[in-house]
């Protein structure tokens, strides 16, 4: 099979959201002497398409969370490979920290979000819902270059710019990227408390996110 049959066969197997169907694609492309690297890209392709399906409707919450765990195996399948040497270095765009913040305990669309990070060549440290404004501060402190905020309600949207403060009171404010999102967010809201990246959904958040990490 050629290297793009291979791709395509693992961009239908992520976008059809079978766990056996994406693990099959994931041997069949190795065992062809494709490299994890592009293996992991073809399948992002495929997660970005579910996210836009999802979007619109044409596919439901059980499909994205069945492809998440798809990649999630993939990921684990290919492991060793993508920890080798230059691969490992080929792959990382940055590590992220991503969470709902503190009140909040909605976190399917951060979800998402993360795992379409970590499709894209992120390290990823998600710390779930309800997180409070502290742990997003240590994991910046940590090496966390990226920074991710959600929140579902406009009681706790403002939590944001508290932790965007404390990052500047302490200094590390200019040592990440600040992302935002969730329902209530919007562009406007996001340049108001000086946040750096806007995603009014998780394939947009991964874009913006990758054109930063390639600058």
């Amino acid at each position: 099979m050629s290297t793009d049959a291979d791709k395509k066969a693992l961009f239908d197997a992520m976008v059809a959201y079978k766990v056996d169907g994406i693990k099959a694609a994931v041997t069949a492309a190795s065992a062809n002497g494709m490299k994890a690297t592009e293996i992991i890209d073809a399948l992002a392709e495929g997660m970005t398409e579910v996210g836009v399906k999802f979007e619109k409707g044409k596919l439901f919450l059980p499909h994205v969370l069945s492809a998440a765990a798809g990649m999630n195996a993939a990921m684990d399948m290919l492991d060793e490979e993508l920890r080798a040497g230059g691969d490992a270095a080929a792959t990382s765009k940055g590590k992220a920290v991503m969470g709902t913040v503190e009140g909040d305990v909605h976190d399917i669309g951060k979800s998402i979000c993360s795992t379409m990070l970590q499709c894209n060549g992120f390290e990823l440290v998600d710390l779930g819902r309800d997180v409070p404004k502290q742990k997003f501060i240590d994991e910046v402190k940590g090496g966390c270059n990226f920074c991710g905020m959600s929140a579902l309600m406009t009681t706790t949207m403002t939590v944001m710019k508290e932790i965007i403060d404390i990052m500047s009171a302490e200094g590390i404010r200019d040592k990440c990227t600040v992302m935002v999102g969730g329902a209530p967010i919007t562009q406007a809201y996001a340049d108001k408390i000086g946040a750096d990246i806007y995603g009014e959904s998780a394939s947009e958040t991964t874009r913006k996110a990758k054109a930063v990490a390639s600058d």
